[in-house]
């Protein structure tokens, strides 16, 4: 488990801008046993860290008291165009309470349906949905690709071979990557061909209201007429 050194965070709100300038990166530890508090983190000890372990690698907290918590990054919040962090959520767990995550999938090895007959990977899921203790919570889990041989193979969840102490929160039957037939020029240009509108299909809106406004019209009127009218 690795060690992350944060301190009580004394400037909040619009001022955080003024710690990012000096380096750290605002951020607020709560969870299990610890009331909310804001707190601060060095920029580059956070992202070394943070690059190892992501959201699913439990991290020990050291406080300026001496403490420590056992935390995961719950959340990093991004700037849009550099990536930098700007703000983080450290959540403090319970160690003896399953928690529920989206593991990342690796997907590793080479298919011979993509290598030798030109397919399509398609990676349908890149995460899966796993329920652990803390301590049992993988940091990525490996899909080995090279069972795709032919455009009919598919590797399912049941497929997987998950790690001691995970269960899954999705079916088993779930697809995550499979390889497609390659499409033909002709399937290719038919799809940038706008789709064709035959004219019988189109309905005239206000013809069918002026029609419909006619017959209850008429309707109306033949109801209004008196019944020794229409005898006569």
């Amino acid at each position: 488990m690795l060690d992350l050194a944060v301190k009580m965070r004394q400037e909040l709100g619009k001022k955080a801008k003024r710690l990012r300038n000096r380096g750290f990166i605002p951020a607020i530890l709560y969870g299990y046993g610890v009331e909310p508090k804001p707190v601060e983190v060095e920029s580059r000890a956070f992202e070394k860290v943070w690059k190892e372990t992501g959201e699913t690698s439990l991290v020990s907290l050291n406080l300026e008291d001496g403490s420590k918590k056992t935390v995961l990054i719950h959340d990093v919040s991004r700037d849009a165009l550099r990536g930098a962090p700007l703000h983080v959520d450290f959540y403090a767990v319970r160690m003896d309470r399953e928690l529920e995550a989206d593991i990342p999938l690796v997907f590793n090895g080479e298919a011979e349906a993509v290598k030798l007959l030109g397919g399509i990977l398609v990676k349908v899921i890149h995460e899966l949905p796993i329920r652990a203790l803390p301590e049992d919570l993988p940091h990525e889990i490996t899909v080995d690709i090279s069972a795709l041989r032919t455009f009919e193979d598919q590797i399912t969840v049941k497929d997987i071979p998950l790690p001691k102490g995970v269960e899954l929160r999705v079916e088993p039957d779930q697809v995550i990557v499979l390889v497609e037939a390659p499409r033909s020029e002709a399937e290719l240009a038919a799809l940038e061909q706008p789709a064709e509108v035959s004219l019988e299909t189109i309905e005239i809106t206000g013809k069918k209201e002026k029609e419909k406004e006619t017959d209850e019209g008429e309707g109306a009127q033949e109801e209004d007429v008196p019944a020794e009218k229409k005898k006569s």
